[in-house]
C-alpha cells in the first residue's frame, strides 16, 4: 500500500473468502467495493463458487479520480471523510486534525489506476452478463439513486423468481412490497396501530437522510412534513412518543457528525390568566429532558435542550430543530419563531411538521392583523420532506394511496392495491416536480394526464378532500 501497489491475490482471496463464509453474508448476502480487481482474483472467486448477482462499474474520468483522491481526507476523532474541494470541513478545528492517507497521492494513484486499466478488460468479459454501468462523473446523490435503483430492480427480479443473468433486469416501477428490505418508498400496513418498530425506523431514516442532502446543500430553513397515523394529530391515534423519537433521531443524525444541535419546544404563550400553550405540546419540554439521548453524554455536550425564540440562539449552536411550533387559538408563534431564525443567521433551522395557520379567538384576534406577513414567513421554509396518506374526503380508511417526497427527489404519487393473497402493495402512478393539486391526484388515479385536466365527476370529484 505504501508503493500504491494492490496486496498479493492469495492474501485477499482468503481474506475475502473466510469472510463471505461467515453466517451473515450466507443468509443475508453481501458486496464487496473493489474487488475483484484482477481476472486471477474473478476466476479465484468463480473456482470457490462465488458469483455476483450484479457488477456495478462506476465510470470516471481518470482526471476527476486523482483529482477526488488527492484532495481526501478523514477525521480520526470522527471516522468522517472530507475532501477540501468538494466536502471541506465545517470549521477550522476540524480542518486542523484532518490526516492523509499514506496512498492518496498523485504519483500512488496513478499506479493504482494503472493497474486498474490494465484488469479492466479481462474483468468486464468474466462479468459481461451481470455488469451494470453507471457515470460516476456527476453529483453523488444522481450516482446513489441510479445505484439505488439497478439494486431494487435486482430484488424485484428475484421476488419474481429469477435468477441472475436470466434475463436483462427490466422490472415495471413503482412495486412495493412487504417485506421491509424490500421497501421503496411506502411501508405497508399503515393503518396498523401501533406502528411497527421497523416502520417508525423507516421513516425516521427516511426523514434524517432528506434533511442531511438539504443542509449538506446549504438550504438552512427547513420544513419536515410527515403524517403517518401516529404523527398525526387528526387522529385519534396520534402518539407524542413516536414524534419525540423522530426529534432524537434527527438530532442524531446531526450530532454525529460533530454538529451541536439545539432541539426545541414552545413555551407557554399569552400572560397571565391566558397564558396558556397547544395541547399536543403539553409536557413535551419535560420528556424531551428526560427520555434516553444515548450512553455517550450526547445531551449537554452535542445535544442541548431548547425553546423558540431569538434569546435562545447563541455562539454554541450549529443547528435548530424546532419540535411542531404552532399557533394557539388567539396566540402566535411566528413571531418568536422569525426572531429566532434571524438570530440563527446561516445556520440550519428546521422545523417538524408544523402548524402555522392562524386560529382567531372569538374577538377576532391573529384574524386581519399582519395574516399576510405571518403566512408569507411561515410558507417560507423549504420542504425537505414531505409524507401524507390519501384518503377519501371525510375519511380515515381505507388508505388510497401515498404521496412522498425526500429531497432532491421530486414528489411521487402512489396507489395502494389489494392483492389476492391478502396482502397489499403499492404502485407509483407518477411523478410531479412541484406538489400536486388535489385535481393533479384525482387525475393521477382515474388514469388521465395529470397535465390535461378537465371537470371531473363521481367518485374522483370527493377524493382526498382531506389531504
Amino acid at each position: 500500500m505504501t508503493k500504491g501497489q494492490l496486496v498479493p491475490d492469495d492474501i485477499v482471496i482468503q481474506m475475502v473468502k473466510d469472510r463471505l463464509e461467515e453466517a451473515d453474508s450466507q443468509g443475508k448476502g453481501w458486496l464487496l467495493d473493489g474487488f475483484p480487481r484482477s481476472s486471477s482474483q474473478a476466476d479465484a472467486l468463480k473456482a470457490l463458487g462465488i458469483k455476483p448477482d450484479v457488477f456495478i462499474v462506476l465510470d470516471v474520468p481518470e482526471e476527476v479520480l486523482i483529482e477526488r483522491v488527492v484532495g481526501r481526507r478523514l477525521d480520526p476523532l470522527t471516522g468522517k471523510i472530507y475532501h477540501l474541494k468538494y466536502a471541506p470541513p465545517e470549521s477550522e478545528d476540524i480542518a486542523s486534525r484532518l490526516t492523509q492517507r499514506i496512498d492518496d497521492t498523485e504519483d500512488k494513484a496513478k499506479v493504482r489506476l494503472q493497474s486498474y486499466a490494465m484488469n479492466v478488460g479481462a474483468l468486464s468479459s468474466i462479468y459481461a452478463d451481470v455488469m451494470q454501468k453507471v457515470d460516476g462523473n456527476r453529483p453523488k446523490l444522481l450516482v446513489f439513486e441510479e445505484i439505488d435503483r439497478v439494486l431494487t430492480d435486482l430484488q424485484d427480479k428475484y421476488e419474481r423468481g429469477l435468477t441472475a443473468g436470466e434475463e436483462k433486469i427490466e422490472v415495471p416501477s413503482g412495486v412495493i412490497y412487504e417485506n421491509k428490505d424490500n421497501w421503496r418508498g411506502i411501508p405497508t400496513r399503515l393503518n396498523s396501530i401501533p406502528h411497527s418498530r421497523e416502520i417508525r425506523e423507516y421513516f425516521y431514516d427516511d426523514v434524517c437522510r432528506a434533511t442531511k442532502n438539504a443542509v449538506e446543500d446549504g438550504i438552512h430553513k427547513l420544513k419536515v412534513q410527515i403524517t403517518i397515523p401516529e404523527l398525526n394529530p387528526e387522529m385519534d391515534v396520534y402518539r407524542i412518543g413516536t414524534l419525540l423519537e423522530l426529534m432524537r433521531e434527527l438530532a442524531f443524525s446531526f450530532a454525529r457528525d460533530g454538529k451541536r444541535v439545539k432541539v426545541c419546544v414552545q413555551g407557554s404563550m399569552g400572560a397571565g390568566i391566558f397564558a396558556g400553550m397547544p395541547l399536543q405540546l403539553a409536557g413535551t419540554r419535560r420528556m424531551l429532558e428526560v427520555m434516553d439521548w444515548g450512553e455517550y453524554e450526547s445531551k449537554g455536550t452535542f445535544i442541548n435542550i431548547g425553546s423558540i425564540g431569538a434569546n435562545e440562539v447563541t455562539d454554541n449552536d450549529d443547528m435548530f430543530i424546532l419540535m411542531a411550533p404552532q399557533n394557539a387559538v388567539g396566540n402566535c408563534i411566528i413571531d418568536d419563531l422569525q426572531a429566532m431564525v434571524i438570530a440563527a443567521g446561516d445556520r440550519p433551522v428546521i422545523i417538524v411538521n408544523p402548524r402555522l395557520k392562524d386560529l382567531p379567538s372569538a374577538a377576532g384576534v391573529m384574524q386581519i392583523r399582519g395574516r399576510e406577513k405571518r403566512m408569507e414567513f411561515a410558507g417560507s421554509f423549504f420542504v425537505c420532506y414531505n409524507f401524507r396518506l390519501l384518503y377519501l374526503s371525510g375519511t380515515q380508511y381505507p388508505i388510497l394511496g401515498a404521496l412522498r417526497m425526500a429531497y432532491p427527489s421530486q414528489y411521487e404519487l402512489y396507489k395502494r392495491v389489494d392483492l389476492d393473497s391478502g396482502k397489499e402493495r403499492y404502485a407509483l402512478l407518477g411523478t410531479f416536480t412541484e406538489e400536486p393539486t388535489t385535481e393533479e391526484i384525482t387525475a393521477a388515479f382515474d388514469g388521465r394526464d395529470p397535465k390535461k385536466l378537465s371537470n371531473t365527476g363521481g367518485l374522483w370529484k370527493i377524493l382526498f378532500g382531506s389531504i
